[in-house]
């Protein structure tokens, strides 16, 4: 149980003192706990489809826990942003910055 008494419990939780205006130190906190749950999914997500990628060109269509065709699919999504034309160029292009953004900062840790 935390003693809200005492002020160095209270300030350490939520970043103010008592009767002082609300701060987002508490917030900021979860708010960053979030984006790196989501990053952290996200570099899951990629590295599975590159296994995935890797097995079916290995052992063709025949590998049994993927339940699908990956490369068809990723050639599918392909072939859709590129005949959507200006709009399939400008989803490609935020799809490849923030994907880049996201490689770019983990190479460099």
């Amino acid at each position: 149980m935390i003693d809200f008494t005492k002020d160095s419990e209270y300030i350490r939780l939520f970043g103010k003192k008592e009767g002082e205006m609300l701060n987002f130190k508490g917030v900021n906190i979860v708010l960053d706990k979030i984006m790196r749950g989501a990053d952290a999914s996200i570099n899951i997500g990629i590295k599975l489809i590159s296994l995935a990628i890797v097995l079916q060109i290995v052992f063709g269509h025949s590998v049994p826990f993927l339940g699908g065709n990956v490369i068809g699919t990723i050639i599918g999504i392909i072939y859709e942003l590129g005949a959507a034309g200006l709009v399939g160029l400008i989803a490609t292009i935020i799809i490849w910055r923030l994907l880049d953004d996201d490689i770019r900062k983990e190479l460099s840790e």
